[in-house]
């Protein structure tokens, strides 16, 4: 895989880790520089772990679907990014969080890395330089919920929703790539 497909897909895979630091800068606005970074190393590190738990699970059944990856994975993009367009226009009334909580944290590490898991299972049917792939997604990871934390503090949260929209786009925009990439160039 490409370094700028992989950009790309980990601009995608973090638009809803975006807004969940949107929320947090939201919900603390008295964070520190130091709580934020901690809040983003944790989403980071599940970000771009989960990728490498889906490669070994991707590479065990690699030689049962070979003949149709590139469909696969369309397909298990294509979900994910429907999936943050729909959960873009649902209302999240429960704002009574703190995101500095321990298993706060987690929770929203886990819930926002679930689609690097299965992006990762698509990585194991490519080449796909994990070591970079894990460095590349965490550390993207790691930057947009610095910004989307201090994003929070500053302004609204009437930005979340497109933001998400657009992360939604890429990933769809990327499984379109890997068919077109199939068919043209197999």
């Amino acid at each position: 895989m490409e370094f700028l497909t992989l950009f790309a897909l980990a601009v995608g895979l973090c638009f809803d880790t975006f807004a969940v630091s949107v929320s947090s800068g939201l919900m603390k606005r008295e964070i520190t520089f130091n709580q934020a970074l901690r809040i983003a190393f944790v989403l980071g590190t599940f970000q771009g772990l989960m990728p490498a738990i889906g490669w070994f699970l991707g590479t065990s059944i690699k030689g049962f679907i070979e003949e149709w990856d590139h469909w696969i994975a369309f397909i298990l993009l294509g979900a994910l990014g429907a999936k943050m367009i729909y959960e873009s226009f649902s209302k999240d009334d429960d704002k009574e969080f703190d995101p500095l909580n321990v298993k706060v944290m987690v929770g929203m590490a886990i819930a926002t890395s679930i689609d690097a898991l299965i992006v990762g299972v698509s990585f194991g049917m490519f080449d796909v330089n994990l070591p970079l792939a894990v460095i590349v997604i965490g550390g993207v990871t790691v930057l947009a919920s610095m910004l989307g934390i201090f994003f929070g503090k500053k302004t609204g949260a009437h930005y979340g929703e497109k933001i998400e929209i657009l992360g939604g786009i890429i990933l769809i925009v990327i499984g379109i790539k890997i068919v077109v990439q199939h068919i043209w160039f197999s």
